[in-house]
């Protein structure tokens, strides 16, 4: 079979599985292709050396990327359209020993953002965050770890804004994982003089009522969002932290006083994408079910006087405020039969 027909093989099949990643993974006498379903990695095939450095140089070549550089991690991506589904293809390469290569493939669905109620497990996660959105300033942060799905809970919350409030939003993104008609995107290129700061600062000057920034990742990026926030916007963005309260101990380290979160932090969430127990199977999926794993997002979400508390180094009544932690959710969800043991074990401590 010829190179580009297993590459479209390959990524009809994941679409169809509702895959997240693909992973090309040196072994020491070829290479295996491993799916992440439902945030489980599902061994698929393996292929011969000469077959697997043929398709990795093959996925190079098509998202721009050096085919001949094999000792530098490179990224690059590609649009491709399965099932009738546009997608964004994120390349990412990484060098492996002996002189070969690992590769893994996110997938991100384009022109489509799922309703906040379609994602959250308790439809009262779903009317918080809305909620939020109906402030006209201010900062509201989304935390988890990576692949717990803060990127696609953005982009509803914004779409949110944009479609049901008609408010004007403007994105600051690197890169743009999923292109809308409804906002105006912009994407950081540092070699064209576009980043987070300069980005924000020409986004001011084009009257937004919303503003995301894709990631708060250092000092520059979180000072442009609170001052954002400060001139009468309301900003959206992701960061990485354990929980919601741990957000605010990340933003010290970015440089952000006290005062400056107190005047500007309106809600943090931290969230876990969580997978739904399966009727076939009487739990999580096992790899031969044909069921896809149906995946929530659990939430724990920070406001109002729990947030004004955390602030001010107090200690947070939980049962005189709406402030439930995710261990609490999580443990909910098993109550009510969503969750299974498992599923709450690798999440509560995680």
């Amino acid at each position: 079979m010829q190179v580009e027909q297993k590459i479209d093989q390959m990524l009809q099949e994941a679409v169809r599985m509702q895959a997240t990643d693909l992973h090309l993974m040196p072994k020491q006498n070829g290479y295996l292709l491993k799916i992440r379903v439902g945030g489980q990695l599902i061994k698929s095939e393996t292929f011969s050396l000469r077959e697997g450095e043929r398709l990795i140089a093959y996925l190079k070549f098509t998202a721009s990327m050096d085919i001949g550089e094999k000792r530098k991690p490179q990224s690059g991506s590609f649009r491709y359209t399965a099932h009738q589904l546009p997608l964004s293809l994120r390349i990412s390469t990484l060098p492996a020993v002996p002189h070969k290569e690992s590769l893994v493939i996110r997938l991100l669905p384009q022109e489509y953002a799922p309703p906040l109620s379609h994602l959250t497990l308790f439809p009262y996660t779903a009317s918080q965050l809305i909620s939020l959105l109906h402030y006209s300033n201010g900062l509201i942060l989304l935390s988890g770890p990576t692949g717990s799905g803060k990127s696609t809970t953005l982009y509803s919350m914004i779409q949110h804004c944009a479609s049901h409030l008609n408010k004007h939003v403007i994105t600051l993104e690197d890169p743009v994982e999923k292109q809308q008609d409804a906002f105006v995107q912009i994407q950081v290129n540092e070699k064209a003089g576009i980043t987070y700061s300069t980005g924000l600062k020409a986004i001011l000057r084009h009257d937004p009522d919303v503003i995301m920034v894709g990631e708060i990742r250092d000092e520059e990026t979180a000072r442009a969002a609170v001052k954002s926030a400060l001139t009468g916007h309301l900003v959206l963005s992701t960061i990485h932290a354990r929980d919601a309260a741990g957000v605010i101990g990340r933003l010290m380290e970015l440089g952000i006083t006290q005062h400056e979160m107190t005047q500007t932090l309106i809600g943090i969430t931290a969230q876990r994408l969580i997978r739904i127990r399966c009727p076939n199977c009487n739990g999580i999926c096992i790899e031969t079910c044909t069921q896809s794993t149906r995946q929530a997002i659990v939430c724990e979400l920070l406001s109002g006087k729990a947030l004004f508390d955390a602030l001010k180094e107090k200690q947070i009544n939980e049962e005189r405020s709406s402030y439930k932690k995710l261990q609490d959710e999580l443990r909910k969800g098993m109550a009510y039969g969503f969750v299974t043991g498992e599923e709450w074990a690798r999440w509560c401590f995680s």
